[in-house]
């Protein structure tokens, strides 16, 4: 009877929690914010250029990591740093199969759009778009719906990793057209009509930026779609030119348009259109579509699709209030949007760095889209905690396009080499996945390139200039540092050499751990060693990171509070001088010791100088939990979470940067975050939410327990893990593994004693 009651008791526990607690987790996204310039004072004061001022995201439709996202389209081109939608205009020129890198400033490739019309037919994007309403949008990771006002027309999306399903409900009549487009931006794209089976097939040709900029990537995206009603009427156009009957268009390369149109008669009817796409063929794409959407309904693949999102979004169950639940699965949500799968259902792929030879993924699925030098801080360690089958075949596919390319990629997007950022964090990535368990990938070959990345400079200027091999490797090696001398010309980002040192160093240090692990004694201890190189660009004298001429000499005049110096990535010297994060002790010393240390900090926060909108400012309102003051953490983190976030359009204060802007507020809201990836530990915060659960892979669940939280209440007065006093900091990977529940009592001012004891400071490289 005991153990009746027992188990009764767990049951009613657990439909409590999933019934008061919340609603479906996919009902709770908004996938709007960050659709409209952020509205932030930090981002008012520390960006330039107006896309630094957007989130860069897109209301779209897809699955967690899908190969193509369904999104509406208020902008017709694949340019560099122009998102396919912005919620400030007012026009709708279609619906798009984009490969759009979640709120990045990069470029859309091999993409094409459907958009109905009624009557006159009018094919160039900006003459057939149409006025819509916000108030008419419902908006979902598994559904979009919109009015057409110009043509009342309703258009309706879902979709699935590869595939997508549109119906257009066509409410007055007049000859109703679909409109397909390959967006081809260099007039490359080809598109063909097959009246006869109710089918058009094409493709759009995709091409580099960065290295390579305006090369062929070597693949395209191909595309096959399937109508459920008759077709009528048919035809083509190139450059605007309709030619009515025609089958087939083919761009020339001369940056025309081009595209096909169906018509279904003039009655008021509904259309339904079945999308395939696939980067390998056009039977590649049909081969998608027909294992992922065959005759479902509409209904029951929205169905399916947000039973999937609830899956992946239920990995963190929350309870707070209505509005932070709306903000933390809308940001969870936003962090599963890449890496992006670049496989069909059978495992093929384009070869990665422009092969010809289609390859065959076996018992993994073969990912693309890292941006690493974002990423690599937040994102992806998020996926190593929630997501560890889905992290070993990304770490499978980096493995797979070095053995394909011949170097390891340091920033692998549109399937080829990049040098577009700084850093070398593919080391990164892949020692954090190895110390937190991921290990069922093949390490040792990703190892040998790894290796090679860190320790054998290109020399062969072709593969070097075009993203092969880490940047200024040898200048690195020569001097400890990369001096002023050294201009980085094979970069999209030249000069930067302090940014590059201190992430060089870091990156080092990640590798050493992976050596260490994998019995390479030797290359552990030299990497190891390279790990203290930061010290040799942080100037002593003034505390700051600051560059530094090839004869040692610092560089002048210098101002640390400057917004941009050319020896430094995206930001001033005072920001990226807390680029340190495996030994934020040492940093401490060389900035003089820990009183010095804490004032940097407090002037970086109190006069303004903090800059959320870019990645490298974002582990810094942790640091001072390595100095004794983990109080001041729990300050800044609490704010920085309520100024730079909300649920509006603009509530990002800057590009989401392949999900990593999203996934420091998913890590912070519940409490912790990976100061140092590569070291399996996580910083405490200050949790928004009352409990937040871990359901872990293993089986297990670790809940973190906020008693007494609010915004008036951001401070840690104790703490209990698993019902024992705990002071310490910092989480342990394995901790949480093991299941288990930290228990937070928050409060109203600080309690400057709770982890205030040096052991109870997060591991730092040179001791604490």
């Amino acid at each position: 009877m005991k153990c009746f009651v027992s188990g009764f008791s767990l049951l009613l526990l657990l439909t409590t929690f999933t019934s008061t607690a919340q609603k479906a987790p996919v009902s709770y996204v908004n996938n709007l914010i960050g659709t409209a310039p952020a509205a932030t004072e930090s981002a008012r004061r520390h960006s330039e250029g107006a896309s630094e001022l957007r989130g860069q995201t897109l209301p779209s439709v897809g699955t967690p990591y899908g190969m193509t996202q369904w999104s509406p389209q208020t902008r017709a081109t694949e340019t560099k740093c122009v998102a396919p939608y912005y919620y400030t205009d007012t026009r709708l020129q279609g619906f798009r199969g984009t490969h759009w890198l979640n709120g990045s400033c990069v470029q859309d490739y091999g993409s094409l759009t459907l958009m109905p019309l009624s009557g006159t037919l009018k094919v160039k994007p900006e003459e057939r778009a149409s006025a819509f309403r916000h108030a008419t949008e419902v908006t979902s990771p598994a559904y979009y719906k919109v009015q057409l006002n110009d043509y009342a027309i309703t258009a309706e999306l879902t979709g699935t990793a590869r595939s997508g399903l549109l119906r257009f409900t066509f409410e007055k009549e007049g000859e109703a057209y679909i409109l397909v487009e390959p967006n081809s931006d260099e007039g490359q794209g080809y598109i063909e009509v097959f009246p006869e089976k109710g089918e058009i097939v094409g493709y759009n040709p995709v091409h580099r930026i960065y290295q390579g900029s305006g090369q062929p990537a070597g693949f395209s995206g191909y595309f096959v779609i399937k109508f459920d009603r008759p077709i009528t009427q048919s035809g083509t156009w190139l450059n605007g030119a309709i030619r009515a009957g025609q089958r087939t268009a083919q761009g020339q390369g001369q940056r025309q348009g081009v595209g096909a149109y169906v018509g279904f008669g003039t009655q008021k009817q509904t259309v339904v259109a079945r999308v395939g796409t696939s980067f390998t063929s056009i039977e590649g794409a049909r081969r998608n579509l027909e294992a992922e959407l065959g005759t479902r309904s509409l209904e029951a693949v929205r169905k399916a699709n947000e039973s999937t999102w609830n899956e992946s979004l239920g990995k963190m169950q929350v309870k707070g209030s209505e509005e932070d639940k709306t903000l933390f699965y809308s940001t969870l949500y936003r962090t599963k949007l890449s890496p992006r799968l670049f496989s069909d259902v059978d495992g093929s792929y384009p070869s990665f760095a422009g092969g010809t030879s289609i390859q065959k993924a076996k018992g993994f699925d073969y990912y693309c889209d890292f941006s690493l030098w974002d990423t690599f801080r937040a994102s992806l360690p998020l996926h190593t905690l929630l997501d560890p089958g889905k992290t070993a075949h990304m770490m499978q596919s980096l493995t797979r396009k070095a053995e394909q390319g011949g170097w390891m990629p340091i920033f692998p997007c549109w399937n080829q080499y990049t040098a577009a950022m700084i850093g070398d964090h593919v080391l990164s990535v892949m020692a954090d996945a190895y110390v937190k368990g991921v290990r069922d990938f093949d390490v040792k070959t990703a190892y040998t390139y790894l290796r090679k990345n860190a320790f054998v400079a290109n020399a062969d200027p072709k593969s070097y200039e075009a993203g092969q091999g880490r940047r200024a490797l040898a200048s690195y090696l020569q001097y400890g540092y990369v001096p002023l001398e050294d201009p980085v010309r094979e970069a999209f980002h030249k000069q930067e050499q302090v940014s590059r040192t201190l992430e060089y160093a870091y990156d080092d240090y990640c590798l050493s751990v992976l050596a260490a692990g994998l019995g390479h004694k030797d290359d552990a201890a030299q990497l190891q060693k390279r790990a203290l190189n930061y010290q040799n660009v942080i100037d002593p004298g003034t505390g700051y990171a600051r560059g530094r001429h090839n004869d040692g000499r610092w560089i002048t005049p210098f101002d640390p509070f400057a917004k941009r110096a050319s020896f430094i990535t995206e930001g001033s010297p005072a920001q990226y001088t807390w680029f340190v994060p495996h030994d934020v002790a040492g940093l401490s010393r060389i900035m003089g010791g820990k009183e010095r240390f804490l004032s940097k900090l407090d002037t970086l926060f109190e006069q303004g100088h903090y800059w959320h909108g870019n990645e490298p400012n974002h582990q810094i309102a942790y640091l001072y939990a390595y100095a004794g003051q983990p109080w001041k953490t729990q300050k800044w983190v609490r704010s920085i979470m309520r100024e730079e976030y909300s649920t509006s359009p603009g509530g990002l204060s800057g590009n989401e940067d392949g999900g990593q802007m999203s996934a420091w507020l998913a890590f912070s809201m519940a409490g912790l975050y990976p100061v140092c990836p590569g070291s399996p530990t996580y910083v405490l915060g200050s949790p928004v939410l009352e409990e937040i659960r871990f359901n872990l892979d293993n089986g297990k669940k670790f809940t973190i327990r906020a008693q007494g939280v609010s915004d008036q209440s951001p401070y840690i007065q104790s703490a209990t893990l698993n019902g024992k006093p705990f002071t310490r900091t910092y989480l342990t990977h394995e901790e949480i593994q093991q299941g288990g529940t930290l228990v937070l009592r928050m409060g109203t001012q600080p309690n400057q004693q709770w982890g205030a004891k040096p052991e109870d400071a997060p591991p730092s490289l040179s001791g604490k």
